[in-house]
Order: structure tokens, then sequence, then C-alpha cells
């Protein structure tokens, strides 16, 4: 994939923790609100199309998070969150290249969804092929009215490559993505909250301030709670049902036992707010 550019190194601590507080990118804002990061892909006038800096800039984000973030909105700048794949720049490569690229994708789009950091993301417009790969990849997705749903490669002579045959559908099922594929077909915002590509489906210019509601909560919960629940559920979902259960068990017994949870209990007894931070 060659350099990364666009993102500083992250500055490490002698222990190895990360302490970039800042993250420096031409093609993505960031903004540090709070305990919240907030991520713009800003090609506005490519309709935030995925070129590889951006995909590059994505993983070394997530690679290597603030240390003070716990949760992060991931939006586009504009009126569109992303188009999917920049085609404009795209250029030929040979079938190891190809499989390399998408394998690229894969890494960093694993990143975002098992990385530890609960991700939100704030949809309207296009959010089509790529895009919405990395729609979901994010745990809860939030739309406006003006989102668009589509997987238009295949009427493009070509296939996914960013993890769609395993996130997009499980979400609307493998047959929804087919005929998606096969026919071009967009769906709309409302369509998108039937089939669960959304989660909340919010008014006009609404999704931010809900997406900023909804990390407030998140960010909430206790640390180690938030990263079994990123990393367990999915994991189950792929288990025989009985190895689940077993993986559940250990979940719950690390959980149970922590500082957090001895904590929610005295919160509890005492009738006080939860300080999971203390």
């Amino acid at each position: 994939m060659g350099t990364y550019r666009g993102l500083s190194e992250p500055v490490q601590s002698a222990q190895g923790e990360n302490l970039l507080s800042s993250f420096k990118s031409d093609l993505i804002d960031f903004e540090l609100r709070d305990r919240i990061a907030v991520l713009t892909l800003n090609r506005p006038e490519k309709r935030n199309a995925i070129n590889d800096i951006l995909i590059q800039d994505l993983h070394r984000f997530f690679s290597a998070p603030p240390s003070d973030a716990l949760a992060v909105i991931l939006k586009g700048n504009g009126d569109h969150f992303c188009a999917g794949l920049d085609l404009a720049e795209h250029r030929e490569r040979d079938v190891a290249e190809s499989f390399e690229h998408s394998r690229y994708w894969h890494r960093t789009f694993d990143l975002i969804q098992y990385g530890g950091l609960p991700v939100i993301a704030v949809m309207h417009g296009a959010v089509m092929g790529g895009g919405l790969e990395l729609a979901t990849t994010a745990h809860v997705r939030v739309a406006e009215p003006s989102t668009i749903y589509q997987l238009p490669e295949g009427r493009r002579g070509i296939y996914v490559g960013g993890g769609a045959s395993i996130r997009v559908a499980r979400v609307i099922g493998p047959g929804r993505m087919t005929e998606m594929m096969l026919t071009g077909r967009r769906r709309n915002a409302e369509e998108g909250q039937e089939l669960g590509l959304s989660h909340y489906l919010v008014g006009d210019g609404e999704a931010f301030e809900k997406a900023i509601e909804l990390a407030d909560t998140i960010t909430g919960n206790a640390p180690l709670a938030n990263k079994m629940m990123l990393n367990t559920i999915q994991r189950i979902d792929r288990m025989g049902e009985s190895e689940g259960y077993f993986v559940e068990s250990l979940a719950s017994a690390l959980t149970q036992t922590s500082e957090d949870a001895r904590e929610g209990m005295r919160a509890f007894l005492e009738k006080r707010k939860i300080r999971f931070d203390e």
C-alpha cells in the first residue's frame, strides 16, 4: 500500500501508551470533544469517496487512537457520508495487488469494528459501496432522511472488496444483498431503517446531535463492559451454540468481578450516580 501520508506517527510513552491527542490529515478532520473523537471525512467535492490516502489515515487513527478518547463519531463533510471507492483515482492492479488492496480495507475496517472504541456513524446522502461497508463497521448508525444506500459494484463489472459480503450481508441478509448488487437498487432512509442499516432515523440535520447524545450515554458505561460488548457479541454470533455459551460465561465472569462492577453495586446500594472513572 506504500507509505502513510497525512497522519503523524503516534507518540508512545515508555509503557507503549498512545499519547496522541491530535490527528493530522488532509482528508479527515479530527476534533476531540470531551472524551468523544469526532472524525469527519473531508472530500466533499468527491462525495467523500475513499482513496488510498484516506483509507490509510483511517487505518493509522484506529491503530493508535488518542488515549483519552472513549468513543468515536464518524461523519462526512458536505451533502454525503461516503460514496465508496474513488473510481476516478482507481488504477489498474494485477490480481495480487487487487487482493492485497482488498485485504488492507479488511484490516482497516476490522480495527474500527474490533478496536475497542464504540463507533457511531452519522449518515446522510450517499452511503454507497465502500461507504456502506465503512458504515457497517460502526456499532451504532444514525441516518437522516436524505440517506441513500446502494451497492453499485455489480453494475460496474466488479465485486465488493471492503467486507460487505460479511458485514452488510449479516445486517440485511445474503438474499437482499445479492439483489441489491444484481440490480444496483437504491434503498432510501426508511427502507434502510427497516432493514437494520440504521438504528436511528432522525430529521434533517439532526443526526450529529443524536450521535453526541448517544456517545455521552455510551461513554458513561464501564470501559471494560463496553469492550466486552464490542468484541464478544459479534464473535459469539459466529460460534457454535456450546462455544458461544462458554465465551459468554467468560465475559460475564470478567466483568462481574471487576472494580467497575463493584462500583456499580455500591452506587446502586448508596443510591448515587455511578463513577466508573474514579
